[in-house]
């Protein structure tokens, strides 16, 4: 009809997806923004938990076609979410290489209620470690590192709730200055993260808000 859904693809394989906001999205104050997705079982039985839990719907449990089912919330702090319940996609089909999806960090003010919300929701563990002037903690998916999560810093100004998304790159300052070229803006970096890899925070030309990393050992 009037809805247009294109799927991003590297080698052939999914990456990503985007759609232009509709006028009602816009009236509600939505902004360009990247959404993380978290796989689940049972998309009904995870929501009905996670808003028992405080967090509020955005969009109720529905059927994708035949693709899968999904659910939008505002976690408890107001990050906004997915959940994910795949049937014939079950999401990106590369992670952690050049041009793909790498990783998902969580930017709240108020560290323990969100991480009690997202290791009750979902089971994850958490392992909490300083890195200078703040904690930083990992949540964790039975042993493998499943998103990171800090507190939003005072000095950063009016930074609200949300989950930011970064891609893989094979080089953060050739990144950064395409980025620029092409009209983004660098909001944070390029700096390094000593014994994880070289980052850049970037905002694309229409305000949606990523990052990029050159990662010194890729998961595989």
């Amino acid at each position: 009809e009037d809805h247009v859904y294109v799927m991003a693809t590297l080698r052939g394989k999914s990456v990503g997806a985007m759609y232009q906001r509709n006028e009602e999205q816009g009236k509600m104050g939505i902004p360009t923004n990247w959404l993380s997705y978290i796989s689940v079982v049972d998309v009904k039985k995870t929501f009905d938990k996670a808003t028992g839990a405080g967090a509020k719907a955005m969009l109720e449990p529905m059927d994708v076609s035949d693709i899968g089912k999904m659910a939008v919330l505002f976690d408890p702090q107001g990050a906004v979410v997915a959940l994910w319940q795949p049937l014939q996609r079950f999401g990106s089909e590369l992670a952690n290489e050049p041009g793909s999806f790498t990783w998902n960090e969580l930017y709240t003010a108020d560290v323990d209620g969100s991480g009690s919300f997202y290791t009750n929701v979902f089971g994850w563990g958490a392992q909490t470690s300083d890195m200078g002037t703040m904690q930083y903690t990992l949540f964790m998916n039975g042993d493998r590192p499943a998103a990171g999560m800090l507190e939003i810093q005072k000095e950063w100004g009016e930074v609200p709730p949300h989950w930011l998304t970064y891609f893989a790159v094979d080089d953060t300052d050739a990144a950064v200055k395409t980025i620029s070229d092409l009209g983004g803006t660098i909001k944070m970096g390029p700096q390094d993260i000593p014994e994880v890899g070289r980052f850049a925070t970037a905002m694309d030309p229409q305000g949606g808000v990523f990052a990029v990393i050159r990662l010194l050992n890729p998961a595989s």
